[in-house]
């Protein structure tokens, strides 16, 4: 099923306080009933859980009728779930800030800390969960990230009819985005310049490395101002790569501040809310492919000079 078809499908759950529902094709045929298939197919979920679920009507087939304990498994059903998370999840204590809405797009000011969509830990602590709660948008889909880590602007679509044309935007790279981080200063270089680098997963997957090889990824590395060892850089990245502009600064000898990824990345630990990534994408601009007129959007949050 094409995208467009898969936007317009039968969705049979309602989305529940910003949570949109899940779906699974099941590709075998299995002995032992709905619940037994559950708990061995999410393991990291309590099969407890999973008969709770199903004794609240929350877990159904694609026409919508809720499925037992004991419903058959078979090849090419497609079951439909709320996902839920067994721990109550840490408030991450910042506000999302919409800057621009329309019929087709929404832009947002996304704070440090809150992951784009649901993963891992978070579920109700996303920026896309919030904003389907709050603004009642059941089509809404971010169109490009940011990492958790990273404020600024990003870009919603809530039209499925017309969220392909502006995704092409991206695919065809005529999106100027601009950030902004603060870091130590780079010596011997005459700003602004350019930074190319090959780029590729690390065997740690969560971070990338640079290796030998035609480049990959390019960054324009601009200085807007510095106060004793710190510096304000303006950043075109030309490429996106994965952590680009966290890896580059930090190839260059600047690691941004507070960066627990670059150049090392960092045991895991609680996130600490006093000290943010001082890295923000400051603002991104477009021709509108349906309008023809240039839209430019700025992020009204600032960096937090050291004291």
């Amino acid at each position: 099923m094409g995208r467009q078809a898969e936007a317009n499908a039968y969705v049979p759950l309602p989305v529940r306080n910003g949570v949109a529902p899940s779906y699974l094709w099941l590709t075998e045929t299995r002995a032992g009933g709905m619940l037994r298939f559950l708990g061995e197919r999410f393991p990291d979920v309590s099969v407890e859980s999973w008969a709770a679920r199903l004794q609240r009507g929350e877990v159904v087939d694609a026409q919508g009728k809720p499925l037992a304990p004991d419903s058959h498994v078979r090849q090419g059903m497609r079951i439909w779930y709320y996902r839920e998370l067994d721990e109550l999840e840490t408030p991450i204590p910042f506000k999302e800030r919409i800057l621009f809405q329309d019929a087709h797009l929404l832009i947002v000011d996304k704070p440090h800390f809150l992951p784009m969509i649901p993963t891992g830990r978070f579920l109700h602590e996303t920026l896309l969960v919030r904003l389907k709660a709050q603004l009642e948008l059941p089509h809404l889909v971010p169109i490009h990230r940011l990492d958790r880590e990273t404020a600024g602007v990003v870009i919603f679509s809530h039209n499925p009819d017309t969220r392909g044309t502006y995704q092409s935007m991206f695919q065809k790279r005529v999106v100027k985005k601009v950030y902004e981080a603060l870091a130590g200063p780079i010596e011997g270089r005459a700003f602004p310049f350019t930074y190319r680098s090959r780029m590729q997963d690390a065997e740690q997957f969560f971070v990338s490395e640079e290796v030998p090889g035609e480049p990959n990824s390019e960054t324009v590395v601009e200085m807007i101002e510095r106060r004793g060892d710190v510096v304000r850089y303006r950043l075109h990245p030309h490429t996106g790569r994965k952590h680009q502009l966290r890896l580059h600064l930090s190839s260059l000898g600047a690691p941004i501040l507070n960066d627990a990824f670059y150049p090392v990345a960092l045991p895991c630990k609680g996130d600490d809310f006093s000290a943010p990534l001082q890295l923000l994408a400051r603002a991104i601009s477009f021709e509108d492919p349906l309008t023809g007129e240039t839209r430019r959007f700025e992020s009204e949050r600032l960096l937090d000079w050291p004291a």
